[in-house]
């Protein structure tokens, strides 16, 4: 009977845990994740693609393909996306025109290639795309955004 009444604490605590590392959210949505020191250089980075409608369309696929990005962000861009639910804090919500008015293209290239540190995002170039694929994704990403004056 001890025993029992051990795992049920047990059971009770982890699940305690999982639920509130699947609700968490991220903190400030704002603040940047390139580090300080690399942060200048990284707003000064240009998207080389052309934000058109076709490339647009070739970021979705990516997104929601090799890339992977679905898997954390969602489908929908929200930071809702399966293996999103138990990251902590959780992944960025491309949904928020606020965040993509304050950060630069080439702020979110850096991320997509070195990754960000106390997150589960990790580096995808070279691992799973090159450095045009992510271009290409980052013009999708912004697609999220449907009032862009905000």
């Amino acid at each position: 009977m001890r025993y029992v009444s051990k795992s049920i604490g047990l059971l009770a605590a982890l699940m305690l845990i999982t639920a509130t590392v699947a609700v968490a959210e991220e903190k400030d949505p704002l603040k940047p994740r390139v580090p300080a020191d690399q942060i200048a250089d990284a707003k000064a980075m240009k998207n080389p693609v052309a934000n058109t409608p076709e490339n647009i369309a070739k970021g979705k696929a990516l997104f929601e393909g090799k890339g992977t990005c679905f898997n954390c962000h969602g489908k929908e861009g929200k930071g809702n996306g399966p293996a999103g639910q138990i990251l902590n804090p959780s992944p960025r919500d491309f949904t928020n025109c606020k965040f993509h008015k304050k950060r630069k293209d080439g702020e979110l290239f850096w991320v997509i290639k070195n990754g960000s540190a106390g997150t589960g995002m990790v580096p995808l170039i070279p691992a799973a795309i090159n450095e045009e694929e992510a271009w290409t994704i980052i013009n999708y990403e912004r697609s999220f955004c449907v009032k862009k004056d905000e």
